[in-house]
C-alpha cells in the first residue's frame, strides 16, 4: 500500500499536492449545492490526470445530511433521522450503536459519500453547551466506548468515520477564538480519554480538530495535540482535518499535523484572508514551509482515501435501504428512554382514554439545529405515535390545540423562520392558552393525562439558565400545575414526557406529577417510539449519560463559557477533573437524577459477585435477575473507588458496563467484565500512575445505587507512559 501511495506521491507537482490538503470550499456558509453530492459539508479537490476522483465528506452525528431535493432532478435523496447522540448514549448498548453505525455507513455509501463527519465525542461539561444533544456522555468511557462501536459499524461498510472534535469544544459561545484553559490531568483523564479509547479500539479514518484555543494554541494548530499525543503516543494513522474554517494560519496548521484545511476558502470573495492554497504556495517558495511537511500530510490523506468509494470506482445506488434503517433508528429510540419517576402510572392499560397537553404532542422536535439535522422521509410526532397505535385519545382536545398552533403560526411573532443551515425554526408558543374549564372538562372524561415539554437548542449558541430554557417558563409550569391539580382532585394520574436534548431543572415540579419520562429527541420514529413505552410494548431500559443538577447553581463549571461573560476570549477549567458525576460524588452534592440512574417496569437483583486479579487484567463476574412481572433490560455499571494515595482522586470513577439481553420474569444472565489495571490510573504530570493500596469494585444500577461491592489489593505503585 505505501508504495502505491509514494508512487502517487512521486507524481504530483507542488500545486497538486498543494489543492489536495485543501478543500474545495463552500459557495455558502455550509453544505454545498453544487457539491457531486447536493448538501455535503465539503469536498477535496480531484487530480484527474492521476485519476484521484474528489471525496465527499458529510455531516452527521444523527444521520447523513445531505440535501433531499436538487436542481433539475425529480428524484429524493431522504436519509433516515436516527435519535441523537445523548439519546444513543442513554442505550448503553455497544451492539446497538454498532447496528446505527452500519445504518449510516450504508447510507454514506450509496449516496456517494466517502467520509462521515461524525461522531461527535465531546464532554458534557456543562449541561447548557449547545450542543449536548450531539455529544454522547460527561463520562469518557461510556463516550468512548459508544463512539467505538459506533465508528466500527460505519467503517464496515466501506466508507471513513471521523471522531470529532478534537479536544475540549465544550460551549458554543465562541468557540472559534475562545481559549480554554484546561490543566494536562483533567485533559488526559476527562477531554482526551474518550478520544483515546475510540482510536485505539476503532481506528476511525479521521479526526477533526477543535475551533477552540487548548492553553494559548488553537487546536488546528497545536503540534503536541496532533502529533505528540494523536499520533506518537496513540498510535493514529488516519488523516487530520480542521473544523469549517478554524485556526488562523493553514502554514502552521499543516506544521502542526492538521493534514488537510477544510472547507477551503476558494468561492468566498471579501475575506480578510486570501485562499489558503495561494498562502501555502508563498510559504513553500518562502522557505517558511518545507515539501517534506508537506508531503507527510499529503500521504496521511492518500493512505485513508484510496480505500475510499470514490477512489475504487464504486457505482453507488442512491438507493440505501431506509425501510430497514427505520428500524435500527426505532431500535435505538425505545432502548434510549430513560423513565424518571414512576408513581404506579405507567404503563398505561391500552384501554384508557388520555388527554394530550403541551404544543410539542404536535410539533414534536426530533433532533437538534446545525450540522446535527437531518432530512428525513417523515417524522412521526407524538400525537401521531398515539394515533398509529391506536392509543385512545381525548380528539376534541387534540383539535383544540390543532387550531390554535395553526393561528399562532400565521402571527408575525411566531411565524416559523428559516435559519442559516436552513432548518426551519419555530419560535416557541406559550403553553396555557387553555382555560381551566376546558382542563377540568378533560379531567371529567379522560382517564390519564400526558403533558408534553420540549426543547430545542443546537449549533452556534449555547443555552441560558433562564425560564423557557433551563427552567420551565412560567405558562409550562402553569399548565402542569393545573393539569395535575384538575386530574388529581378526579383521582387519575399525569405523566411529563421530556422531549429534550440535554438536561433541565426538575426538582421544583416534579412532586406534582405521577411519572416522567425522557424521551429526547429521538429521529423520525419518535411518535412510534413514545407511544410504545407509554403503554408498555416496549419496557423503559435507558439510563441517564449525564447528571441532571438539582439547579443549575449546583454546576461545578461555574465558569461556563468564559471571561469577560458578554463576550468571552478564554474559559478556565477551574474544577479541573470533577466533571459530571465526579463532582456530586466527590463533594456529596445531591443531584436531581445522578449518572447512570434509570427506572424500569420491572425489578432487577444482582448477586454473585467476584473479582479476581489476572496478570494485568481485573476480571469481574455478577450476576443479574430479572424479579418483576414483566421483561425487560438491565444496565450494570461497574464503578471503582480509588484509595486516598498521593494523588487527589474522584470518590469513584465508572470503568465498564453491560446491557442484558432481554430477561423474561425469573431469568438471569451471568456478566463477565475484563479491566485492563492501567484503566485504573491517574496521571501526575508526567506518567499514568496506579496506586498501591486497596481498591473497592461497586457495581450499581446507577452511580447511586451500588448493588454490589468487593475489595481488592494492588501491592506496590504502577507506572505506565502516556
Amino acid at each position: 500500500m505505501m508504495g502505491k501511495i509514494d508512487e502517487i506521491l512521486s507524481q504530483l507537482t507542488i500545486e497538486e499536492k498543494v489543492k489536495l490538503v485543501v478543500g474545495v470550499g463552500l459557495p455558502g456558509l455550509f453544505g454545498n449545492p453544487h457539491s457531486r453530492v447536493a448538501g455535503a459539508a465539503g469536498e477535496t479537490h480531484p487530480v484527474p490526470r492521476l485519476g484521484i476522483p474528489s471525496f465527499v465528506l458529510a455531516d452527521g452525528p444523527a444521520g447523513l445530511r445531505i440535501n433531499p431535493t436538487r436542481e433539475n432532478d425529480e428524484n429524493t435523496y431522504y436519509t433516515t433521522a436516527f435519535p441523537v447522540e445523548i439519546m444513543l448514549a442513554s442505550t448503553w448498548n455497544k451492539d446497538l450503536l454498532e447496528e446505527v453505525g452500519k445504518a449510516m455507513g450504508e447510507e454514506v455509501r450509496e449516496y456517494g459519500v466517502d467520509v462521515l463527519l461524525a461522531p461527535a465525542m465531546n464532554i458534557h461539561r456543562n449541561p447548557l453547551c449547545g450542543r449536548n444533544f450531539e455529544y454522547y456522555s460527561e463520562d469518557p468511557v461510556l463516550s468512548g466506548e459508544m463512539a467505538s462501536a459506533f465508528v466500527k459499524g460505519v467503517q464496515s461498510q466501506g466508507v471513513g468515520a471521523c471522531i470529532k472534535h478534537f479536544v475540549a469544544n465544550n460551549q458554543e459561545t465562541n468557540r472559534m477564538v475562545v481559549d480554554t484553559i484546561v490543566s494536562e490531568r483533567a485533559l488526559r483523564e476527562i477531554y482526551l480519554k474518550g478520544f483515546e479509547i475510540a482510536v485505539k479500539k476503532a481506528r476511525p479514518w479521521t479526526v477533526m480538530s477543535a475551533y477552540n484555543k487548548l492553553n494559548g494554541k488553537y487546536c488546528s494548530q497545536n503540534e503536541w495535540l496532533l502529533k505528540k499525543v494523536l499520533r506518537e503516543e496513540w498510535g493514529f494513522d488516519g488523516f487530520v482535518m480542521s473544523d469549517w474554517y478554524a485556526g488562523d494560519n493553514p502554514v502552521e496548521q499543516l506544521k502542526a499535523g492538521n493534514d488537510m484545511i477544510m472547507p477551503g476558502k476558494a468561492y468566498q470573495v471579501n475575506t480578510e484572508r486570501r485562499d489558503e492554497i495561494e498562502e501555502i504556495m508563498e510559504a513553500l517558495k518562502e522557505g517558511r514551509l518545507s515539501e517534506e511537511v508537506l508531503n507527510e500530510c499529503v500521504r496521511n490523506i492518500l493512505k485513508v482515501l484510496v480505500n475510499a468509494p470514490s477512489f475504487k470506482g464504486y457505482r453507488y445506488s442512491n438507493k440505501p435501504d431506509l425501510e430497514s434503517h427505520a428500524k435500527v433508528a426505532y431500535e435505538a429510540g425505545v432502548e434510549g428512554v430513560v423513565l424518571l419517576e414512576n408513581n404506579g402510572v405507567l404503563p398505561f392499560d391500552e384501554s384508557i382514554h388520555v388527554a394530550v397537553f403541551g404544543t410539542g404532542q404536535i410539533e414534536t422536535i426530533k433532533g437538534g439545529t446545525g450540522s446535527g439535522d437531518t432530512h428525513p422521509r417523515y417524522t412521526i410526532s407524538i400525537l401521531e405515535g398515539i394515533k398509529e397505535r391506536n392509543m385512545k385519545f381525548d380528539e376534541e382536545l387534540t383539535s383544540i390545540y390543532e387550531d390554535y398552533i395553526k393561528k399562532m403560526r400565521e402571527t408575525e411573532e411566531y411565524k416559523p423562520r428559516t435559519d442559516s443551515w436552513g432548518t426551519v425554526i419555530k419560535p416557541k408558543l406559550p403553553e396555557n392558552f387553555l382555560s381551566e374549564k376546558e382542563i377540568k372538562k378533560a379531567a371529567k372524561k379522560n382517564d390519564a393525562a400526558v403533558v408534553v415539554i420540549s426543547r430545542i437548542s443546537g449549533e452556534g449558541y449555547d443555552r441560558k439558565p433562564v425560564k423557557g430554557d433551563f427552567y420551565l417558563s412560567d405558562d409550562e409550569l402553569e399548565l402542569i400545575k393545573t393539569v395535575s391539580r384538575e386530574f388529581h382532585e378526579q383521582g387519575k394520574k399525569v405523566v411529563v414526557l421530556l422531549n429534550i436534548g440535554s438536561p433541565i431543572e426538575v426538582a421544583s415540579w416534579r412532586d406534582l406529577v405521577d411519572g416522567i419520562l425522557l424521551v429526547w429527541q429521538a429521529g423520525q420514529e419518535m411518535g412510534r417510539i413514545v407511544a410504545d413505552v407509554l403503554v408498555g410494548r416496549v419496557n423503559p431500559s435507558g439510563k441517564l449519560p449525564t447528571t441532571f443538577p438539582k439547579d443549575y447553581s449546583d454546576v461545578p463549571s461555574w465558569t461556563f463559557p468564559g471571561e469577560p461573560k458578554d463576550n468571552p476570549q478564554r474559559v478556565v477549567y477551574e474544577e479541573d477533573i470533577y466533571v459530571g458525576y465526579r463532582y456530586y460524588d466527590t463533594f456529596g452534592v445531591e443531584p436531581a437524577y445522578e449518572f447512570g440512574y434509570g427506572l424500569s417496569y420491572t425489578k432487577f437483583e444482582y448477586k454473585d459477585l467476584k473479582i479476581a486479579i489476572d496478570g494485568d487484567i481485573l476480571r469481574v463476574s455478577y450476576t443479574i435477575t430479572n424479579t418483576g412481572d414483566r421483561a425487560g433490560k438491565e444496565v450494570s455499571q461497574v464503578y471503582v473507588k480509588a484509595p486516598k494515595g498521593k494523588i487527589d482522586k474522584p470518590f469513584q470513577e465508572l470503568k465498564a458496563f453491560h446491557k442484558t439481553k432481554l430477561l423474561n420474569p425469573g431469568e438471569s444472565e451471568k456478566i463477565f467484565l475484563e479491566i485492563p489495571l492501567r484503566d485504573l490510573a491517574s496521571f501526575d504530570g508526567k506518567e499514568w500512575v496506579v496506586e498501591s493500596g486497596e481498591y473497592e469494585v461497586r457495581v450499581g444500577a446507577s452511580s447511586r445505587d451500588i448493588r454490589l461491592r468487593d475489595i481488592f489489593l494492588v501491592e506496590g505503585e504502577k507506572r505506565f507512559k502516556p
